[in-house]
Parts: structure tokens; C-alpha cells; sequence
């Protein structure tokens, strides 16, 4: 008798006890998912780091987007990794085609750089002739989805937009010269430039980098002063500034899975190198069998870079191709106005590395640096809950930011022109 009992007195606990467990894993569930995709951070308008000045003023008063709130896609655009997910996976969506024509330059050691003009499909608001220099990131060209978009925004907004694509990297051209691009080798974006300047005389240049791109363009800027020569401004996103930090102090680290992201960056390279192959086994070539072999043991990108890629222009050492390559030996050499973008949950990018740029910024009156909250590794994605829109808060801030530079360029034409007068006269 007391078993039944004991049973009729358990049985009405049972399901409340089952609906207990349900409602414990329904909260697990969705606390994992708010940590996950960072539900709980609070959107915020960009930090930016600058000196006082009449530039920095005009900036930050033409341009609404470095003062307003970037307000991500609700669901997931608050994850730094889904950011960059998304931007690896699809580049944009709804990506327009704009037609282009590829130019080739033979390079002084046999190499093919290729470059793709786009002409403006309007006029400039200044009025003027204005040419976009653009470097993508790593092992990137024109026909990627995140530099169409980005083109097709430049164009309706008045820009002669000119890509570099990074050698070796389409794969419908072949290499003249067992060499491929490297993280700081700036031979075909110095030889595209030149070629805008020339077949252009009157036009000004803007120079825009993306990622690896970032770090090239700065440091095209910073190796000669006469590499400034026309440009109005130069806008950097989401580099690292320095490689030897990056790979010895971040990339190898598992914290916020930067060491998934190295191995899946390092296989990316590792398919392209030896898509090569033949090419890189001629006579004429740096790299032979052994470093094909060490290479296929490669599990980051420094061990891709000590197997192959410094032994492109003779670096002794993985430790001397970073130091040599980066930007950060370079980038205080730069006058002229210089933007630094970063994300603050770029997964990519390590925070101790944006010290550079909020370093500079601070010291240098023509330095702008701008850090963004979420945003992730060349994503900025926008939208209302989840579908992205085609055009991303950095398309739009980058032309903003360029269209406030031009007008402040057009500004001081006349007062330049007026001194260089009155300094002829006086010397007369």
C-alpha cells in the first residue's frame, strides 16, 4: 500500500520536475546565444582619436557618419565573427557588375602587373578630376564582391576608381616571373600610380587599402615623399600596422579564435602558392621542391611566409620580411591627410596592435584613427534585423570621409597657388 502511495505522490511532480529541466535548457540555450552573438553590447558611435585642429573640425563636421551611432544588423551584426564570416563567404550581397578595362604593366624583373580603370559615371561634386588608387586585401582583385561594391559607390559618386590585383592572384593570368604579391612589396601599386599620373596629368589621387591593402598603401606613401606627390588623402582598413607583432604576440593565440583564422588564412595562400607551382619551379626562381614540401606542412601564415613568401626578395629571415614589410617603419613619414579605420571586434586584428594607430593619431595633426564597435574584419555590415543591406557603413563612410577631403583639397588650391605667386614675386 505504501508503494502506491508513494507513487500517486510522485506522479504530479514529474512533469513539473520535466518542465524545470525544459525551461533550465531553454535559458542555457539562450544566454549561450546572447554571449555569442554579443546581444547585451550597446551600440555606440565610432571612438575617434585626433588632434584639434581646422582639418579634424571639418571632418567631423562633413562627415555625420564618424558622429553617429553604426547600428549593425540586429541578430547577429554585433558578432565580430559573423561579421567577418559573412564578408569571407559572400563579400556583399545584391553586388553590382560595373565594367572596367585591365591594363598590364611588365615589371622590371618579367613580372605582369594588372591593374583594372573604372571611369566615374558622374561628375565630382568639387567639380574636379579625382582618382581612387584602391589595394585589396590579401591575395584579393577587382572581381571581388566587397571592391565591386565599393567601385559602383565610388563611380556614382564622381571617382575614376584604378585596382590593383595583386599578383598572382586572378586566376585566368598566368605569372611572367616566379614571384608573387607580399604583405609589403609595393612594385605594382607604385607602377599603377604612376601610370593614373600619366595618362591623367590633372588628376588628383586618393589612395584606399583594404586589409593587407591597408598596410601596402600606407607604406607606398611613407617610402618616398615624392609618392605623395597629387594625393589628397589616404584612407586605411582594417590593417594590422605591424606583422612581426601581429604573428609573434596575436595570430598564434586561441583567444578569440585567432589561430582558426591564421590556419584557414594560411591554407587560402598555401591553394594560391601552388597553383603556381610550375612557374615557381623554373630556373630563374627562389623557391624550389623543399620549400613546396615545407610549405605543404604549414599550418599558419608564418610558416607560409618563412617557407616561400620572404624568399621572394631575398629576406634572411621570417623576422627581417616583417619587420622590412610593414607599414609601421613607414607611416609617420605620410603628410598628407591619413584615415585609419579599425573595428574594436575584429577577430583578425588583436587590440594591442591598435595602439599604433591611436599612437599616431595622437602625435601627428594630419592623423585621423576611427574605431568602431562591432563591425568585425572588413564587414560593417548594416541592416534592420537580419538581411544585410548591399551598401555597408564602411562603403558609405569611406566616400563620406574622401568627399569632405576633396572639398578641404579644392579650399586650399587657390591659397597654395596665391603663396607660390607672392613667393615669386618676392624673390623677383
Amino acid at each position: 500500500m505504501s508503494t502506491l502511495q508513494d507513487a500517486d505522490t510522485l506522479g504530479p511532480e514529474l512533469p513539473a520536475m520535466f518542465d524545470g529541466v525544459k525551461l533550465a535548457a531553454m535559458a542555457t540555450v539562450l544566454y549561450v546565444l546572447v554571449r555569442c552573438l554579443n546581444l547585451s553590447s550597446r551600440v555606440e558611435p565610432p571612438r575617434v582619436t585626433c588632434q584639434d585642429t581646422a582639418l579634424s573640425r571639418h571632418l567631423l563636421r562633413s562627415c555625420p557618419l564618424l558622429t553617429k551611432v553604426y547600428v549593425p544588423p540586429l541578430l547577429w551584426g554585433k558578432s565580430g565573427h559573423l561579421q567577418t564570416v559573412l564578408y569571407g563567404k559572400m563579400g556583399r550581397i545584391r553586388t553590382p557588375t560595373p565594367r572596367g578595362a585591365r591594363k598590364f604593366l611588365l615589371m622590371p624583373d618579367g613580372a605582369t602587373a594588372t591593374f583594372d580603370l573604372f571611369e566615374a559615371l558622374g561628375e565630382h561634386k568639387t567639380g574636379g578630376d579625382v582618382t581612387m588608387v584602391i589595394c585589396p586585401g590579401i591575395g584579393n582583385h577587382s572581381e571581388q564582391k566587397y571592391i565591386r561594391t565599393f567601385v559602383d559607390h565610388s563611380q556614382r559618386r564622381g571617382y575614376r576608381c584604378a585596382v590593383l590585383n595583386h599578383l598572382g592572384a586572378l586566376p585566368q593570368v598566368e605569372l611572367t616571373s616566379p614571384r608573387l604579391f607580399t604583405y609589403g612589396c609595393t612594385w605594382e601599386f607604385g607602377a599603377m600610380v604612376d601610370w593614373v599620373k600619366r595618362q591623367h596629368p590633372h588628376t588628383l589621387l586618393v589612395v584606399v587599402g583594404f586589409s593587407l591593402g591597408g598596410n601596402l598603401v600606407c607604406k607606398f606613401l611613407g617610402e618616398k615623399p615624392s609618392n605623395q606627390n597629387r594625393v589628397v588623402c589616404c584612407i586605411s582598413v582594417c590593417q594590422g600596422y605591424s606583422a612581426l607583432r601581429r604573428a609573434q604576440e596575436t595570430f598564434l593565440q586561441w583567444d578569440q579564435c585567432r589561430r582558426l583564422y591564421n590556419f584557414i588564412l594560411a591554407e587560402k595562400m598555401k591553394n594560391l602558392i601552388l597553383s603556381h607551382r610550375r612557374s615557381f619551379l623554373s630556373s630563374s626562381s627562389s623557391v624550389g621542391e623543399v620549400d613546396l614540401g615545407r610549405l605543404s606542412t604549414a599550418t599558419s601564415l608564418m610558416q607560409v611566409d618563412d617557407a616561400v613568401m620572404r624568399k621572394f626578395h631575398g629576406y634572411a629571415s621570417v623576422k627581417e620580411y616583417y619587420e622590412q614589410e610593414s607599414c609601421v617603419q613607414h607611416i609617420s613619414n605620410v603628410q598628407v591627410p591619413l584615415l585609419l579605420l579599425n573595428s574594436s571586434d575584429d577577430p583578425l586584428v588583436h587590440p594591442a596592435l591598435l595602439d599604433i594607430p591611436r599612437s599616431l593619431a595622437e602625435k601627428k595633426p594630419n592623423v585621423m584613427f576611427v574605431l568602431t564597435q562591432h563591425g568585425g574584419h572588413m564587414g560593417f555590415f548594416e541592416g534592420a534585423v537580419l538581411l544585410p543591406r548591399p551598401l555597408t557603413w564602411m562603403d558609405k563612410v569611406v566616400v563620406e570621409c574622401v568627399d569632405a577631403l576633396c572639398w578641404w583639397e579644392e579650399q586650399l588650391l587657390p591659397c597654395d597657388h596665391q603663396q607660390s605667386e607672392t613667393a615669386t614675386s618676392l624673390d623677383d
